[in-house]
């Protein structure tokens, strides 16, 4: 059974617009790359390439070099449903990501988004 749509999805085509939400609630896209690599283990180097390359989200959380283990920290609405109870991994690390763009844009610190 295939995947949604999603995974197909190149992160991207979706990182201008998490850069967006966080520059339009006064943040930066400094901030965006620390959330994400916090979340993946990625350089910014490595984060970079992956973009360069169009990585699909589903190969671009498949490859994480380092999943941070305080994810599952993460808790939550987003999209309607709480990110603790998505079954789906690849859907689960697509939704911490999500969350933890939201939050930024909605001001909470930095220290707190990546759960220290």
């Amino acid at each position: 059974m295939p995947g949604h749509r999603i995974y197909s999805t190149s992160v991207a085509s979706v990182y201008p617009h998490y850069i967006a939400k966080a520059e339009k609630k006064g943040r930066t896209k400094a901030e965006v790359d620390e959330i994400i690599r916090w979340l993946t283990g990625y350089t910014q180097e490595q984060l970079a390439a992956q973009l360069a390359d169009k990585t699909s989200f589903e190969d671009f959380f498949a490859t994480a070099p380092r999943p941070n283990p305080s994810r599952s920290l993460i808790k939550g609405m987003i999209c309607g449903v709480r990110v603790e109870d998505i079954e789906e991994p690849i859907m689960r690390e697509i939704r911490y990501l999500d969350k933890l763009i939201d939050e930024l844009a909605r001001g909470k610190a930095m220290a707190n988004i990546l759960r220290q």
